[in-house]
Formats: structure tokens, C-alpha cells, sequence
């Protein structure tokens, strides 16, 4: 699988493979809704090997970018999946947001509950019923205008946790209508990418960290040069 216009492999081993999942595309295969990244991957293996086994590691949402890592073995899969139980794993996303926070670093720290109807995270300051306590770190690294540049780090991995709390924050991210943006034409997709992956591989047992480029379309433009190596 040959990187084309979209996505493209970051890096693949005999255990695992990460690629640069493009917005727009969900990662689990769906009766509903085809291709899915998995299905893409698989196509991929099946060209080397009729019979090979994919499992699926994490996720993003479909309108989010970025490194997704897949695990080619099941003992590779059962060592990923209890890096991410202990939370030994760093995730690193990239987002641009409307405005630019007071603060250079920030650490935000909520409760986040989950409407099942409208598929929507709900931001409380305080501990409600069924609620779960969702924190991170962010910093600007550039601005532009009324638009911020900002690099953020999961410390939990709630759903939606990044667009929501950045929304009740006062900063939403550009694209993000659910969560209060002006998404105009750009519905489809919005301004977070998930930059980089840091965790154990399950081969060699050193730890390693996986980027993933800047889609090359509206929301990155500005940044693509500065920050694109």
C-alpha cells in the first residue's frame, strides 16, 4: 500500500502497522458505510498474504485525522491493548481553535457525561451521575489572527473529550458544529489531528514515538510550512 493523496503507511513491522487515517473515514468496518480503514489495511496485508490477522488497537472519530496503530499478530494486540488500560501510552493531537487562550500552557480538568441521543459529550464543572472525570493539557504554538494553533495531551481518553472541552472552554474547534463551531462548508471534517503515538513496541520493547503529517487542506495551510518537516 503505496501512500496516495489522502493516507499513507507511517510505519509497518511484522507485529503492527500505523498509518495516517484521513478525515472522513471511519476506522471499523461498517455494513452501513464503506471503506473503512480497516478494510483498506486488510486489502493491503491480503496483497503478501491471503490469510493474515488485523486487530484493531484504538480509534478516532471519523472526522478526525491522524496515527491509528493496528496490531498484525494477537500477542501484539494483547500487549497494545494493556498499554492503553495502564494509560501507559502518550497521545499527542494537533487542533486549531476560534480565538487564542490568555495562557501559553493550560491544564483543563472536567466531568464528562454522554447524550446517547444527540451522540454528543456534555461538559460539567462539577461530578454529576454517570459522569467521568476527563483532563488535559494544551499549548499554543502558533496563532493567527483570531485562530489558535494549539498541541494538546490526553491524560484521560473520554469520548469527544478534546472537541467538547475546548468548546466549554471558550475555544472550539474550527469545523466542530456539534460542539458550537461555525462549520460552514466544512461540516464533514474538522481541525484536530492526532499528531503523535508514543508507546512500547511489542517486538523490541523500546519505546518509540509515531507522527503523523498535517493534512495538506484548509484547516493546516497556514501551519503546513512551519511546521511541516
Amino acid at each position: 500500500m503505496a501512500e496516495n493523496e489522502t493516507w499513507g503507511i507511517i510505519k509497518e513491522t511484522p507485529y503492527w502497522i500505523a498509518v495516517n487515517k484521513p478525515t472522513g473515514m471511519i476506522v471499523e468496518r461498517n455494513p452501513f458505510e464503506s471503506p473503512s480503514l480497516e478494510e483498506v489495511i486488510e486489502q493491503h496485508l491480503a496483497v503478501k498474504r491471503k490469510s493474515s490477522f488485523l486487530g484493531i488497537v484504538h480509534r478516532l472519530d471519523k472526522v478526525t485525522s491522524g496515527v491509528i496503530l493496528m496490531a498484525k499478530k494477537k500477542s501484539a494486540l494483547k500487549h497494545l491493548n494493556q498499554q492503553f488500560q495502564d494509560r501507559s501510552i502518550e497521545k499527542v493531537y494537533w487542533t486549531v481553535v476560534t480565538g487564542v487562550p490568555k495562557v501559553q500552557e493550560g491544564f483543563l480538568s472536567n466531568w464528562l457525561s454522554k447524550d446517547q441521543k444527540q451522540k454528543r459529550a456534555i461538559v460539567s464543572n462539577t461530578k454529576i451521575d454517570g459522569a467521568k472525570q476527563a483532563q488535559l493539557k494544551f499549548r499554543v504554538l502558533a496563532s493567527r489572527g483570531e485562530q489558535a494553533l494549539l498541541e494538546v495531551e490526553l491524560l484521560t481518553g473520554r469520548y469527544h473529550q478534546i472537541r467538547a472541552q475546548l468548546a466549554a472552554y471558550g475555544h472550539p474547534i474550527l469545523g466542530d458544529f456539534k460542539y458550537q463551531s461555525d462549520a460552514n462548508e466544512y461540516s464533514k471534517t474538522i481541525a484536530l489531528h492526532a499528531r503523535k503515538l508514543t508507546f512500547v513496541d511489542p517486538q523490541k520493547g523500546r519505546r518509540l514515538t509515531l507522527t503523523a503529517a498535517l493534512p495538506k487542506d484548509t484547516w493546516w495551510g497556514p501551519y503546513l510550512e512551519q511546521f511541516q518537516p
